[in-house]
């Protein structure tokens, strides 16, 4: 497969990604769509890699890879916090960080 065709692909991710993000109210369902958006430039730079011949995009993906593991350690503590004092996972209702 053309590498081409992975960057294609990648800005279609990341494009249902940031629409996810700027559309949806639900905490869990925009935390998923900045995984896909992660996800997506995980994509782009390991094609981009395979494209000039290097392993610099794959161990940048991997760094981010680790820092998207602790994002959701973090954003998920955060979620569920959120959620056992209101009862809801809307992004609407956390504009407050005071519980």
């Amino acid at each position: 497969m053309n590498p081409v065709n992975y960057l294609y692909l990648a800005s279609l991710l990341f494009t249902i990604g940031a629409v996810g993000v700027l559309i949806r109210r639900n905490a869990i369902v925009v935390f998923m769509c900045v995984e896909l958006m992660l996800n997506a430039c995980n994509l782009a730079f390991v094609a981009f890699s395979r494209m000039h011949g290097n392993l610099d995009g794959q161990i940048i993906a991997f760094f981010t890879m680790v820092v998207a593991a602790a994002e959701v350690v973090v954003g998920l503590a955060i979620i569920v916090s959120l959620f056992r004092s209101r009862h809801s996972a809307s992004v609407d209702d956390a504009s407050l960080m005071k519980l």
